[in-house]
């Protein structure tokens, strides 16, 4: 094993070599996926998404800067010796060809898995600029992707390091590797800390905007950087490259503009909803029980205003823990389940329009589900009371999920039931804990005050909007934007 043999190879085995270039070509991706998991995971999809996009855009990428490579440069030279096309350690890619594959397997992605291609485009395109950066120093220590031959003196105020690596032969070169790495830094700066941070303070990007910011940017900057190499690819007389960054800027100034949005239009939202407190009025019920089991086995008094907003929302099986430690759980939990049932008719009822508003929905073509942290039969002896059960879909309870709310299990069960994808659904919660499942989801929630006690602390779990009446969501639905947390 030889270390930096020569300044192309990190290191060398024998006859094999690992060249600089791959090494620089997988920490830009590796990088690349750092940031870009970040914002995946703030749209609600899991870690898996993240690494199976990483790894299918980067071989089809691979593939295809390989094959836009070939046909761009001699593809009759690489036709009369097919063998030579998968020869790819003599040199030879093109990174908009890759962009192309890796782009054609993501939409191929999205759609086998019921994902938004564009959401997904926006967590990723704008952060491969800084892969980009990273890889153009494997240009430069292959000695390649030049300008023209300049004098000495054109790198007076250069890093020696960079004028003595551009001397080729004994003439140095216009490092272009170098003028298009700091302009795809500088794009990968200016949209990933720059614009997304303005966006989260005044919401003015739309769906797709993150990938029509990076085409613009890089079009133009490749555009020009290109005009000053020497190796371009070439289609007949244009430099490929200049024609593709064309159509880059074209695309992405349309896309902004709004054009493309006029031929995707937004889907209709999934409906689903929180039950107690959200379309039933299961409160007197629910302070009733817990009171029972007070009296029961601490005393009444201490059932105090406190607790009786803290015990609104979250399961059983965290609150009994809490209020009685030395009671077994599920047995507790079987009381108290026998106690809410028995007074059900007497103390529930529904929510004011919420019948109204299922009926319009329904009517509509919204599919509807319930996502509840009640078991199941709990959730459809409320439904059946009322006769709400026919506008409902779905039912995802307690007893559907291992991990209850705020965790995004139940809302991502009920896509999967309802047999769609969470990029365009619609959460309605009257607690914090459901706001917070539905932004660990990354899906639109809708926080529901009946209760003016509770706004403070439904306030600051920041849902996309208030309401105070259930019919305040059949205008919400007519609103044209993506239904998801961040708007995009």
């Amino acid at each position: 094993m030889t270390l930096f043999p020569d300044m192309q190879t990190l290191v060398q085995f024998g006859n094999i070599g690992i060249k600089w270039y791959a090494v620089l070509m997988i920490a830009g991706v590796g990088v690349t996926f750092l940031f870009s998991l970040r914002e995946i995971k703030k749209c609600g999809y899991n870690i898996e998404v993240a690494e199976d996009l990483a790894i299918g855009c980067f071989l089809a990428g691979l593939v295809g800067a390989r094959i836009w490579y070939c046909l761009f440069y001699d593809l009759s030279y690489y036709l009369a010796d097919p063998i030579r096309i998968l020869q790819i350690y003599n040199g030879g890619l093109a990174i908009q060809g890759g962009l192309l594959a890796g782009a054609l397997y993501g939409l191929y992605y999205a759609k086998k898995h019921k994902l938004d291609f564009v959401r997904l485009a926006d967590c990723i395109v704008p952060n491969m600029l800084i892969a980009q950066a990273i890889g153009r120093w494997g240009n430069f220590l292959n000695q390649e992707a030049h300008g023209v031959a300049v004098t000495e003196a054109y790198f007076k105020n250069f890093p020696d390091f960079i004028k003595n690596t551009m001397n080729i032969g004994g003439q140095y070169y216009v490092p272009t590797f170098l003028y298009e790495s700091v302009l795809n830094l500088l794009g990968f700066i200016l949209i990933y800390f720059v614009i997304k941070k303005l966006n989260e303070k005044y919401h003015f990007m739309k769906r797709g905007d993150g990938v029509y910011f990076y085409l613009v940017w890089y079009g133009w900057s490749r555009f020009i950087v290109e005009g000053m190499r020497t190796d371009s690819l070439m289609f007949g007389p244009i430099r490929m490259a200049q024609l593709m960054s064309v159509v880059f800027i074209v695309v992405g100034v349309l896309g902004y503009l709004g054009l493309f949005r006029k031929f995707m239009k937004n889907p209709k939202p999934l409906m689903l909803f929180d039950l107690d407190g959200t379309l039933l009025d299961t409160e007197p019920a629910i302070l009733e029980t817990y009171r029972h089991l007070f009296e029961k086995y601490r005393t009444a008094e201490e059932f105090d205003k406190d607790k009786q907003l803290e015990v609104l929302g979250p399961p059983l099986a965290k609150m009994f823990p809490k209020y009685f430690p030395d009671k077994n759980v599920d047995e507790l939990i079987k009381e108290y389940r026998e106690y809410n049932f028995k007074i059900h008719p007497e103390f529930v009822k529904p929510m004011e329009n919420a019948e109204d508003l299922l009926k319009t929905l329904k009517e509509e073509g919204y599919k509807i589900g319930i996502v509840s942290t009640k078991f199941n039969d709990g959730v459809k002896l409320g439904l059946d009371l009322f006769n709400l059960t026919q506008y409902v879909d779905i039912i995802v309870g307690h007893n559907d999920v291992k991990h209850g709310k705020p965790d995004p299990e139940g809302i991502f069960k009920a896509c999967e039931l309802l047999n769609e994808g969470h990029d365009s659904c619609i959460y309605v919660g009257d607690s914090a804990t459901d706001i917070y499942a539905a932004h660990n989801a990354g899906v639109y929630s809708i926080g529901y005050i009946f209760n003016e006690d509770r706004i403070k602390v439904l306030e600051d779990a920041k849902p996309n909007v208030i309401i105070r009446d259930l019919k305040e969501i059949k205008e919400i639905v007519k609103e044209d934007h993506p239904w998801t947390y961040n708007m995009m």
